[in-house]
């Protein structure tokens, strides 16, 4: 389930429910002229025109039939304040949302429930990170940031509240008084930092790889972490390693064992797995308390995704393998479903690219951010994935008073003190902020760990610390507005060189036939250990040594594959002397849309289109020849079987076949790991699982199989198999019919857009003013139509392809585009879901690009003009 919704869910149910009252008035007023007034008031202008102050000349915004703007400005000034601007005209709410939730902010808005998810955001200061960034930005971005918030600024400028969106109204039933302040660059930078925190990595699973060892060895825990399959899988880059100080594609070996890992695990020794001694029994019970009470890393807020839901594919085509003759780009983040959707579409132009003007754009953008995030100009497209580095660290300290050890020394934690205003309470809160070397304390912010905190001997403590390379300023922010701008490959490659965090697999594309790939970020180097266990603070050799050089890390021009793809999968083979991470996907993706490639003749953007809502599910074809062995008895029993023998293996949504063996999995999981494993850790299912059951399914004997909870009986594999089926036959006719005809896929799968804020308040009438759906929808984890849903808690869908783009490098006016939602955030603007009907039936929409274009598809033209007064 989305974690952020999850929690805000806690924190508006008791604002809203002490006004359950005026919210019902409100809805049974919403027949009436008044509310309509109300729930229409902040749907913006689009024709006309609106004076602007600031501006230099006249800017175009032109709209289509769903909204989608395309801008076009004389200056790049002129463009990223018209952007700002319209970016508040669609989605001011949620850009003030998230300011408040990466400002640690959110109590200012839901009172004293939001208060300790602020706290732990401010004690990682993301803000305070965001406003040192702001002084390393090259000139022309510092500018391009003012424009954007001057842009913001003069569209809320004199508005009340209700008039930028419905929210604020909903709000203000509470007795929450809300005045918007003027937006700012920090504002924009801090967004950064969430999609940063969202694609992190490795974090949880270092805390879940502690919390197994309560009942499992190491070792049995690492088999649950298997290394990335080489022999059956490819990594994104198939050859090269680090020749003299610069990464050469040429060079190196690919590998080649089914069982390599990317690191030996006889070397990460960490202070809760290696020592035995009284200092790790206490770390192991600290941590487990940070899980156990669904404490600091639960609360934490989730914007784009969680867990297995983050994820991407994306892929590139060389024009030996495309019916146009030339390159096409394909991406689809798959991110956590809300309504607004975090993507944003949008064009930028100059209307004459020049140095001083070079922008002519368009893509998907982040309402809060200035420039396109994925996308292409004239010249290039770009995509991204999830590289799933391992950027982030927790230590367990030994403090002791205002001191911490380390390297044999006792030294001073850093302190700082943060404030926070509570909405309905009078007086502020004031907190005490600890650091060490490694980041700060985060056990500190959470009350449980407080209380429960382990005291050793001589008046010391344990406690918990984060280190995380977002926690550095960074120049992110250059990275992204010099992609918008660059024109060839070496361009390209100088802007990303500049992208600090998250890091993001960066596929290319261009018109004159080169396709590419490059790894970017800042991923450290460890002194010792591979960073999948919590490690001890107090030893310097756990600590990092810098960063992997931006020129030794992987790319490639013109792979002689004449493909690149990524889907998250390993970004390298054990020739590469660097580890990057060992959280990466095993690949089950990735080698499904590599077999799609080599398998077809010339591919067409429609093909492409295709692939991407490909539902062939990879772990069936390796389970359910098993399945069709069990003998189940009674027809009752082998109904669902029956339909396992005339399977396609695709997630249809209206699939009978696909709705059982969802259920299997589900019941097979649950039989073979639930009993050996903490409920947090529960499998998830997706692509990890399908290699930790792959890798077990030819031992009938595993131990997994056994359940330890059954003293007289030892199960094996069919035994197990057994149980799943007649489970899943069960719970499909208790959830839908007894009728196996009636089954189908998208019945259980289904859909639910949740607004991130007042959406998920846990009252009725005010959740149905902003979410949307059941969808029911095919797909799922580890397939390529990742609608994601987590075996551990049911079918639903937690994650999606947030979009879809494919790029005709050919002919950029050929390209296609959709997104989850649709441009606008206002709840019953005709812009608000338009796209989503389309986007379930895995359609897409015509991307106009040219000027020629993008007039034919205009619907609504609006004027800025420059302020003469």
């Amino acid at each position: 389930m989305h974690v952020l919704a999850r929690r805000l869910r806690t924190v508006m149910t008791r604002r809203l429910l002490t006004v359950v009252a005026i919210v019902l008035a409100l809805a049974l007023v919403a027949a009436l002229a008044a509310a309509v007034v109300t729930v229409r008031r902040p749907f913006p202008d689009l024709s006309g025109t609106v004076q602007l102050s600031g501006l230099s000349a006249d800017v175009d915004v032109l709209r289509d039939e769903h909204g989608i703007p395309q801008v076009y400005a004389d200056t790049a000034e002129d463009l990223f304040a018209a952007q700002g601007y319209v970016h508040a005209q669609d989605r001011f709410f949620e850009m003030d949302f998230r300011r408040h939730v990466t400002a640690g902010r959110l109590a200012e808005l839901f009172g004293e429930d939001a208060l300790e998810t602020d706290k732990v955001v401010r004690a990682m200061g993301w803000r305070r990170v965001a406003q040192a960034e702001l002084r390393l930005l090259s000139p022309a971005t510092r500018r391009y940031l003012d424009a954007y918030a001057d842009g913001v600024n003069a569209y809320i400028d004199g508005r009340d509240p209700e008039a930028l969106g419905l929210e604020y109204a909903v709000l203000g039933l509470t007795g929450t008084d809300v005045e918007p302040e003027p937006w700012t660059p920090v504002d924009s930078l801090a967004w950064l930092k969430a999609m940063a925190w969202d694609l992190r990595s490795n974090m949880t699973d270092e805390i879940d790889r502690v919390l197994a060892t309560e009942k499992l060895t190491r070792d049995e825990v690492d088999e649950l972490y298997p290394g990335f399959p080489f022999r059956r899988h490819d990594p994104i880059v198939t050859q090269g390693t680090v020749v003299d100080g610069r990464f050469v594609a040429s060079a190196g070996r690919r590998a080649n064992s089914d069982t390599d890992r990317v690191s030996d695990p006889e070397e990460t020794p960490d202070a809760v797995a290696a020592d035995g001694s009284e200092t790790a029994d206490a770390a192991r019970e600290v941590l487990a308390s940070m899980r156990d009470t669904a404490s600091v890393v639960d609360r934490l807020p989730t914007l784009l995704g969680t867990g297995d839901a983050i994820g991407s594919n994306s892929w590139a085509l060389s024009g030996d393998r495309t019916t146009t003759g030339a390159a096409i780009l394909a991406n689809d983040p798959h991110l956590a479903p809300s309504v607004p959707g975090v993507w944003h579409q949008m064009g930028l132009h100059c209307r004459e690219t020049s140095d001083a003007c070079p922008f002519d754009v368009a893509g998907f953008t982040f309402s809060g951010v200035p420039g396109v995030v994925i996308g292409h100009n004239d010249r290039i497209a770009w995509g991204l994935t999830t590289m799933y580095p391992d950027v982030t660290d927790l230590y367990v300290e030994r403090v002791s008073g205002d001191d911490y050890l380390y390297d044999g020394d006792w030294l001073p934690l850093r302190k700082r003190t943060e404030t926070f205003e509570v909405a309905g309470r009078d007086e502020p809160e004031t907190i005490t902020v600890r650091s060490t070397r490694h980041g700060p304390l985060l056990s500190d912010v959470d009350e449980t760990l407080t209380e429960v905190g382990q005291r050793v001997g001589n008046g010391t403590e344990f406690a918990v610390a984060l280190q995380w390379t977002a926690l550095k300023p960074g120049r992110t922010m250059d990275a992204l507005l010099g992609i918008d701008a660059a024109q060839d490959w070496r361009s390209f490659r100088k802007a990303v060189r500049r992208l600090a965090v998250p890091s993001q697999n960066m596929v290319y594309a261009d018109v004159d036939g080169n396709i590419g790939y490059q790894a970017p970020g800042e991923v450290p180097i460890r002194k010792r250990g591979d960073g999948t266990w919590p490690s001890p603070g107090w030893d310097a050799s756990y600590g990092w040594e810098g960063t992997i050089p931006y020129r030794e890390l992987p790319s490639v021009l013109n792979p002689a594959e004449g493909y690149v793809v990524t889907a998250n999968q390993q970004v390298i083979g054990r020739q590469y002397p660097y580890l990057i991470g060992t959280g990466q996907a095993p690949g089950y993706r990735s080698q499904r849309i590599i077999a799609m490639i080599r398998d077809a003749g010339k591919i067409s953007v429609a093909d492409t289109a295709a692939m991407q809502n490909d539902t062939a599910n990879p772990i069936a074809a390796t389970l359910v020849p098993y399945l069709l062995e069990i003998d189940l008895g009674a027809s009752y029993a082998r109904d669902g079987q029956d339909l396992l023998a005339e399977w396609d293996l695709r997630q249809d949504a209206d699939s009978a076949a696909a709705a059982y063996f969802a259920a299997v999995w589900r019941n097979l999981l649950s039989a073979t790991f639930h009993d050996q494993l903490p409920q947090d850790a529960w499998p998830s299912g997706g692509e990890q699982w399908f290699e930790v059951v792959r890798r077990i399914l030819n031992d009938p004997e595993s131990p997994w199989w056994d359940d330890v909870r059954t003293k007289q009986v030892t199960e094996e594999r069919d035994d197990v198999l057994a149980i799943a089926m007649r489970e899943a036959r069960d719970e499909l006719t208790s959830r839908i019919s007894l009728d196996p005809g009636q089954w189908s896929w998208g019945r259980l799968h289904t859909l639910e857009l949740e607004n991130q804020s007042l959406g998920t308040s846990g009252i009725g009438v005010v959740e149905a003013l902003f979410n949307r759906g059941p969808y029911e929808l095919g797909g799922g984890t580890g397939i390529v139509n990742a609608n994601g849903w987590d075996a551990a808690e049911g079918f639903e869908v937690f994650a999606v392809p947030s979009m879809r783009m494919v790029v005709d490098l050919d002919d950029l006016d050929a390209s296609r585009w959709i997104n989850l939602t649709g441009v606008s955030g206002h709840p019953f603007n005709q812009h608000y879901v338009d796209q989503t009907e389309l986007w379930a039936r895995g359609e897409t929409l015509p991307w106009a690009f040219g000027e020629e274009a993008v007039d034919a598809a205009t619907e609504d033209r609006l004027t800025l003009s420059p302020d003469l007064d």
